[in-house]
């Protein structure tokens, strides 16, 4: 089992950039794909970005490609999201995850995922 705890949440304006942080305890992530999911008011949770155990390959939503890069630094137990040119649209509760799905539909589901942290919200401004 793997301890999640998310920070570099805030409020920002449009076009700004936020750098979100998932640090983890109890158990290396090195051996996880870590995710990160979002939640905005009224509707479910949906994929951001993924990356793979040894940071060797990556995956994201279309709504956040481009603009986002998620990165880990397995020495460090952490995960980053850097969240560029943020839209009203990415306003939501950001969760950090940890799982070992194997296909690359499976990397951004949900359900694959079974360690979560208690979520940072990331609120933009129009």
């Amino acid at each position: 089992q793997v301890q999640l705890v998310e920070s570099g949440g805030g409020l920002v304006q449009t076009g700004g950039s936020l750098r979100l942080s998932c640090a983890a305890s109890g158990r290396t992530v090195s051996i996880y794909t870590m995710g990160w999911f979002r939640q905005a008011p009224g509707k479910e949770r949906e994929f951001a970005a993924a990356i793979t155990m040894s940071g060797g390959r990556t995956y994201y939503a279309d709504s956040v490609k481009g603009r986002f890069t998620i990165s880990r630094d397995n020495a460090k137990n952490t995960v980053y999201l850097q969240m560029n040119s943020l839209k009203p649209e990415d306003t939501a509760v950001y969760y950090c995850a940890a799982g070992r799905p194997v296909t690359a539909a499976q990397t951004m589901g949900v359900n694959w995922y079974r360690n979560w942290g208690q979520g940072t919200q990331v609120t933009v401004s129009s």
